[in-house]
């Protein structure tokens, strides 16, 4: 299995828009791939912005693939992730779960 995860930040006041925001979008796309074994959202205050994480597990990475293109490493965005995002990874990092 491998853990697939991304971080970026928004403004404090945006924390529970962006999070609403993601439920319906990333997380739901992620879910609805064949090989996605789970994904949550977590976030947590950073100074006077939120850190937000994605994190998701799969079966392996052609099913990653699926979700993300060939160049899985490359972060997936959504049309108001600019609206909300003060900073983000473009890059995401997977690990094995072991």
């Amino acid at each position: 299995m491998i853990v697939r995860i991304w971080r970026g930040w928004t403004r404090r006041e945006d924390t529970d828009a962006y999070a609403d925001y993601i439920l319906g979008t990333g997380i739901v796309a992620y879910r609805a791939t064949p090989g996605n074994e789970g994904a949550y959202i977590v976030s947590r205050p950073d100074g006077d912005r939120t850190e937000f994480l994605t994190i998701s597990f799969w079966d392996n990475r052609d099913s990653i693939a699926a979700f993300a293109g060939d160049d899985i490493d490359r972060a997936v965005f959504y049309p108001e992730d600019d609206r909300y995002l003060v900073d983000r990874e473009i890059t995401v990092t997977h690990f094995t779960v072991h």
